[in-house]
């Protein structure tokens, strides 16, 4: 208690001189969630008029927008590349999952819309064509997942582009149109199956998930649409071959469907019904009749892969050096691994002329 009180006088001074903090009037909740309407409404507003070259068909399903985010299974930990996210119908869905995400959208209108829509931290924006994007600067980040919309004249162009190997992406989940979706993940011996259905899952699983109708778009396609998962194989879940010449195989072998592959394939396979016998296919089976692992024993079938001489590394011995680099001793490979002991090594760095440094791929053999 102060001993020496103020005069009444001085109390009512500082009573009236309190600052009282009014709490802050409570924002209306910002409406995120886009129906039909608020579409139309925001195309106007832009404004915008659907360009079908682009492929601007606005998804006004809502819940189907959060069933697509959900099976991509995005936590906090994940990088999310989404193409052509339009007006942001998956991105408000990916960004509720903590995500950080880059959006690439080809249309300046349709990115500063999003921009103003959102204006997230934790939302990049590239203003670009996604054919242009360089998908190697996502080695930069652990978790990798792509998302999209994929335009349908461009959308072949765009999901070869994305699934170069060596990527960084561990998920794609992509809306295609109905008929790419089915070729994708065609089985062997359906009208679907083709060189582009082997081409992708040489190196990556694909599932057809769902049909997606053509009435959730704004303005409606002229096709239904469905939705893929893709995910990528176990570098040592198929056998070892000699991808170019497969990939030359399957394209002369698909050049025309109705042929027999015997004729297709004469120059490559002079003894065809050696290679029919020998792989267990039909000697007179077009091309859609082989499956995946049939095509893989066909080329090494033609080149078998060679396979080192496990002898020759188990025999093969290293210098043994200490801090200073004086030889102490020799001892095998195994021994040298096994016990961590200090070794010479050489270290080379090939650059091409673009300054790109080649990766070796580990043999699977090791």
């Amino acid at each position: 208690m102060n001993k020496f009180p103020a005069p009444p006088g001085v109390l009512f001074t500082q009573f009236c001189e309190q600052i009282y903090q009014f709490p802050a009037p409570q924002r209306a909740a910002r409406k995120v969630n886009m129906k039909l309407s608020d579409i139309r409404a925001a195309l106007r507003e832009i404004p915008i008029s659907p360009a079908k070259t682009l492929g601007q068909n606005f998804l006004h399903d809502q819940n189907l927008a959060r069933w697509i985010v959900d099976h991509a299974q995005i936590t906090s930990e994940d990088y999310v590349v989404e193409i052509g996210p339009g007006l942001g119908a998956l991105t408000e869905f990916i960004l509720e999952k903590g995500a950080r995400v880059l959006a690439i959208e080809k249309d300046a209108r349709l990115a500063d819309f999003l921009r103003v829509r959102f204006g997230h931290e934790r939302l990049e924006l590239l203003n670009i064509d996604a054919l242009k994007f360089d998908p190697r600067s996502l080695f930069a980040h652990r978790q990798v997942k792509l998302l999209g919309n994929l335009p349908y004249n461009i959308s072949s162009a765009l999901l070869l582009k994305f699934l170069e190997r060596p990527s960084p992406i561990s998920l794609w989940l992509l809306m295609l149109q109905k008929e790419m979706a089915m070729r994708l993940s065609a089985s062997p011996s359906t009208h679907d199956y083709g060189a582009l259905t082997l081409h992708v899952q040489l190196h990556h699983r694909v599932k057809y998930l769902r049909t997606v109708p053509a009435t959730v778009f704004f303005p409606q396609p002229d096709v239904d649409s469905a939705v893929v998962r893709i995910l990528p194989r176990d570098p040592l879940e198929l056998p070892a071959r000699d991808d170019q010449l497969l990939l030359r195989l399957i394209r002369a072998g698909f050049s025309q469907r109705r042929k027999q592959l015997r004729k297709l394939l004469q120059t490559h396979v002079p003894d065809w019904d050696r290679a029919a016998s020998h792989i267990n296919f039909n000697p007179k089976a077009r091309a859609e009749e082989l499956s995946l692992l049939q095509w893989i024993d066909l080329a090494n079938f033609i080149a078998p892969v060679p396979r080192p001489d496990p002898r020759l590394t188990k025999s093969e011995t290293f210098p043994i050096v200490d801090k200073n680099d004086r030889i102490l001793g020799y001892a095998s490979r195994s021994q040298v691994h096994g016990n961590n002991l200090l070794h010479r090594a050489v270290h080379i760095l090939i650059f091409n002329e673009a300054g790109e440094v080649y990766l070796q791929q580990r043999s699977r053999w090791k």
